[in-house]
């Protein structure tokens, strides 16, 4: 009986997670940040539902200072993580106060060339997507703060080099 009565309870468990996980309204949340004529990281996060994510970092993501040189150095590698719970419902926060499907497709204007391009990739679990494309970074107040916390996640999660 204390057996059986183990096995519901470890099966119960695991229905809890699984439920918790695919209740999730979003499958993918990715966002990556393009090069400019300066010292502007360059990378790309990608962060799964079960807050599992991968960073893969080109240049100027971990560097204090600017260096032309480092455009010749190898690229600064892929990472992954476990982001922190409390950073992910943040996340997810700030992506449901911008009601990403009304959002635009473009922003910014290009008649600068020096500046950075940002993507924002949301992956809906029903199969709608939301790409967001921003030359610039300043599409608005609210997608700023987005910018800023993927920035952030850089510098305040565990990440772990895998190649």
């Amino acid at each position: 009986m204390k057996y059986l009565l183990s096995l519901f309870s470890i099966i119960f468990l695991f229905s809890c997670t699984s439920q918790k996980m695919s209740s999730s309204k979003y499958s993918t949340i990715e966002y990556e940040a393009g090069a400019c004529f300066g010292s502007c990281p360059i990378f790309k996060m990608t962060i799964n539902p079960d807050r599992t994510a991968v960073l893969e970092a080109e240049h100027f993501n971990f560097s204090k200072e600017f260096s032309k040189g480092e455009f010749s150095n190898p690229r600064e590698g892929t990472f992954k993580t476990t982001i922190k719970e409390a950073d992910y419902k943040k996340l997810i926060t700030l992506l449901e106060g911008l009601d990403i499907k009304s959002l635009n497709e473009k922003y910014g204007s290009r008649n600068i060339t020096d500046l950075s391009t940002s993507y924002l990739r949301v992956k809906f679990s029903d199969g709608s997507e939301k790409n967001v494309e921003d030359y610039g970074k300043r599409g608005s107040e609210k997608l700023i703060k987005v910018y800023h916390f993927f920035e952030d996640l850089k510098h305040n999660q565990q990440w772990e080099k895998v190649q």
